[in-house]
């Protein structure tokens, strides 16, 4: 029965992602965030972050702790995909700068044709076979097919239709949910997706990055003197990634195959996984402390204009 989603698994990857990019397009328009350019400090700041001190992060959790090298990809991996449609969402719900969260989703989501197979390359080259090549051209054409062409799309479908837009992006986002439940029973049901066979240290260590991820992009946007709300956007968006987009990477990097055991490629699939599962709740109790205080800056200033 689970053959079935392990010889398809690609396919599985790349519907879930190609509807969660349509659906977040639906939501776009130009002018959403077109305000952020014309002061991008903070927009600098985050792409500072997310493009540079992310994958710096990941490398030295790779230098230091030296996991094995399912989990070691798992990390790269994460580390290499920009931020995922849910920062947005999260970073309304806290009163953040969601314009600002929108922008850096896009500019990152954009850039990550060329910088998830650089990052790739740097990070992990040295855990891959011997014989293996890094498919930078490939990620590239299928980050630009499955995940830039429908992002496109969404925002034509606005533009074209906007009184059923927000119906549409609902569906797509519901849409691609579902497919990822599919793809967690799939491969728990063929065995690929067990916590047990992860193991404890491995969960330890990525716990410590989520985490680490967290705090950096919290502390570094304030060092830099930017707006609590800017902060929050910046602390979120980095915090919650575009787990859709590494489903559909480890799915071309390591494809699965009927009857043969990946145990490589096993521990990667369950580390983008686990990261998801860990950075969501992570980001709802961002969204409580940002909430809090972002409520009590917007009500000192109130009283302050009155």
């Amino acid at each position: 029965m689970f053959n079935f989603y392990i010889e398809y698994e690609y396919w599985f990857a790349a519907t879930q992602l190609a509807l969660a990019m349509l659906g977040m397009g639906a939501t776009l328009q130009l002018r959403d965030f077109l305000n952020v350019f014309t002061v991008p400090a903070s927009l600098l700041g985050g792409l500072f972050v997310q493009m540079l001190l992310v994958p710096v992060i990941a490398w030295l959790f790779l230098i230091m702790l030296e996991p094995a090298a399912g989990l070691a990809i798992g990390l790269a991996l994460c580390a290499a995909i920009p931020g995922g449609t849910m920062s947005n969402v999260f970073t309304f719900l806290a009163r953040g700068n969601a314009p600002l969260s929108i922008a850096l989703t896009v500019v990152t989501t954009l850039a990550c044709l060329v910088t998830t197979p650089l990052v790739l390359g740097l990070l992990i080259a040295e855990h891959m076979p011997a014989d293996f090549v890094m498919p930078a051209a490939q990620i590239a054409t299928e980050i630009a097919l499955i995940l830039l062409l429908p992002l496109v799309l969404g925002m034509i479908f606005l533009a074209l239709l906007p009184q059923y837009a927000d119906r549409f992006s609902r569906n797509c986002i519901r849409g691609s949910v579902f497919i990822i439940l599919l793809i967690v029973i799939g491969a728990t049901g063929a065995g690929r997706a067990d916590p047990e066979i992860f193991g404890m240290n491995n969960l330890l260590i990525l716990t410590g990055f989520v985490l680490a991820l967290a705090l950096t992009s919290w502390l570094v946007p304030l060092m830099l003197g930017r707006s609590n709300p800017d902060s929050t956007a910046i602390n979120i968006e980095v915090t919650v990634r575009n787990g859709n987009l590494g489903l559909l990477i480890k799915a071309s990097m390591f494809p699965a195959v009927v009857g043969v055991v990946d145990p490589v490629g096993d521990i990667i699939l369950m580390t983008v996984l686990l990261y998801g599962g860990l950075a969501i709740p992570l980001g709802f109790l961002q969204v409580y402390l940002h909430g809090k205080i972002n409520r009590r800056l917007t009500q000192q200033q109130a009283a302050t204009a009155g």
